[in-house]
């Protein structure tokens, strides 16, 4: 009998609650065998009714309830929350189109501990550990595949029933660093993603963003999956748009040099420098869904031209087309804001601006402080990270991993640095009340004024109020 030692926190106060009846299961089994301790715990308690595990649990700590059909109670010790679940089994409520909330639930106590395990998505996520003795209970031979490494469904015959568990399984191959076994892609394509709600899309497609070393392997699961095409007809359209071999010779494994495998190494590129820079997890996914769809104008603008005495693949406006594709795809799944930092709006801005850096570098020689004062206005200031944008689209072109801010990006912090411009420097100087003194009413002459002497401002005719307020006067008697 195979046993696991599998200690948290509260391990003993449900052992004396629950005895030989209360075990983990899923994740932290998965993580403990792959030698990953962990705190994150889904507790599942046999045989005790769900009425009885309340009252036990009310008397140690906050209790609440998550529907009654699915017979799981959130318990809150300390400041730690546990999933307390009953065994259950799921079967689909219709045999048409589903989405996750389509998915019935039924929880039984008196159902065995294997019969919960069946249920669940893949097999190295069916395992669980009896807190009392250790006991392993892999009735799918989960272990085997943890060390295989590999994702292979649990219950070939209701997995489509859950669309999520496509998209699992891209992002468990992502973060965990595992293959999909092939069945898997026979399975996914069967199932009908477009019932999921975006909420759930996001969340899955963001933590293969921010959690995994290469987010490039989820993506392309989410390509061989099934699940670009169906969810992301844009990227889809990616894999189908070649680039100009002497500018991109970055090729996949079987020589092709499409638009979606530069995008997988850009965002690859931006994930490391995103970690190196140790930047905060908003500015950290608004750099890499800026990574992820900083091309997509390209299926829209690609074409031949003869230049430079042979035939060329040019994408002239791309950046533009991107982020006007990139915002409907950001409205289709609501991404705004995140945790009150502008995640939408940052991301579209990077877009739109992610060729500007290397242009100031081409013009490097002639370039003057107004085109670094309207990059960093066009950027919101965010500085950083369009050169890291920068950075990761031409390291895009290679498979070698970027070691950090390279010459070109250095160059181009050192020369902000040098203009003092930043995101303090191109706040505007004159406001709407500073005009009202001088008998400029609110309303759109006054907006005129104010985007006019905002435009001086970045190009650098006044650095003060007070020079600012006397253009002002200029233009309000019509001197300019």
């Amino acid at each position: 009998m195979s046993k696991l030692e599998a200690d948290f926190r509260d391990k003993r106060l449900f052992i004396k609650l629950f005895r030989r009846e209360v075990y983990a299961v899923g994740g932290f089994v998965r993580d403990r065998l792959r030698g990953i301790l962990s705190e994150d715990v889904d507790i599942l308690v046999t045989r005790v009714p769900r009425e009885d595990i309340i009252a036990k649990l009310k008397d140690h700590g906050k209790v609440d309830l998550v529907g009654k059909s699915f017979g799981i109670v959130k318990f809150t010790l300390r400041g730690k929350t546990y999933d307390v679940a009953l065994p259950r089994t799921d079967r689909s409520k219709t045999d048409g189109a589903r989405g996750h909330k389509d998915i019935l639930v039924s929880a039984d106590p008196d159902l065995p501990v294997e019969a919960d395990l069946e249920r669940r998505d893949f097999r190295c996520n069916s395992i669980a550990v009896r807190l009392a003795d250790g006991r392993l209970v892999d009735p799918f031979d989960g272990a085997r595949d943890i060390r295989a490494k590999l994702i292979r469904v649990t219950n070939p015959r209701v997995f489509p029933e859950d669309p999520l568990r496509v998209l699992r399984a891209a992002r468990f191959a992502s973060v965990l660093g595992f293959s999909v076994d092939p069945s898997t892609y026979e399975l996914s394509k069967a199932v009908d993603l477009t019932p999921l709600s975006v909420e759930r899309v996001n969340d899955e497609i963001f933590k293969i963003l921010l959690f995994s070393a290469r987010p490039s392997v989820g993506l392309e699961e989410l390509f061989r999956l099934g699940a670009l095409r169906q969810l992301f007809p844009e990227l889809y359209a990616l894999t189908l748009i070649i680039q100009d071999s002497v500018f991109h010779p970055e090729k996949d494994d079987f020589g092709h040099h499409t638009v979606w495998h530069h995008t997988k190494l850009a965002v690859d590129q931006a994930r490391r420098l995103a970690m190196a820079a140790k930047l905060e997890i908003p500015r950290t996914l608004a750099l890499l869904l800026a990574a992820l769809y900083h091309d997509v104008g390209k299926a829209e603008t690609t074409q031949w031209e003869f230049k430079r005495g042979r035939m060329v693949i040019t994408s002239a406006g791309h950046d533009g087309a991107s982020e006007r594709i990139a915002k409907k795809i950001f409205g289709r799944f609501k991404i705004f804001a995140w945790n009150g930092y502008p995640l939408r709006k940052t991301a579209l801005l990077l877009i739109k601006t992610h060729h500007r850096a290397s242009e100031l570098w081409q013009n490097r020689e002639s370039v003057t402080r107004k085109a670094f004062n309207r990059l960093a206005a066009d950027t919101d200031g965010e500085i950083e990270l369009v050169n890291y944008l920068d950075i990761a689209d031409r390291a895009g072109r290679s498979e070698r991993p970027v070691r950090g801010v390279d010459r070109e990006g250095k160059w181009l912090l050192a020369k902000f640095r040098e203009l003092h411009v930043d995101g303090e420097t191109i706040k505007p100087l004159i406001l709407g009340r500073d005009l009202l003194p001088l008998g400029v009413a609110p309303g759109p002459g006054m907006g005129k004024i104010l985007r006019e002497l905002y435009k001086r401002q970045l190009d650098n005719e006044f650095e003060t109020k007070a020079r600012g307020l006397k253009i002002a006067k200029k233009l309000i008697e019509g001197a300019y």
